[in-house]
């Protein structure tokens, strides 16, 4: 393991983060077709541009995780 290596519990945590990030980006980008309220719709969409900017970002940490 080298000195850039996430330690076997950060790998877990960064899985953890991506999967309920994905999951919030799928619920609100989904969400965002049946709401009707304009003002809810932007922040959903705010929500949504936050959490692929997260995303990928937490993507960019996948060359480091653990193998096993």
């Amino acid at each position: 393991m080298g000195k850039e290596d996430l330690a076997h519990h950060e790998t877990l945590d960064a899985h953890e983060l991506l999967n309920m990030k994905t999951i919030g980006l799928l619920k609100s980008k989904m969400m965002q077709g049946v709401v009707f309220d304009e003002d809810l719709r932007a922040l959903m969409k705010k929500n949504v541009e936050a959490s692929v900017k997260d995303v990928k970002e937490l993507k960019r940490l996948y060359p480091y995780t653990e193998s096993q």
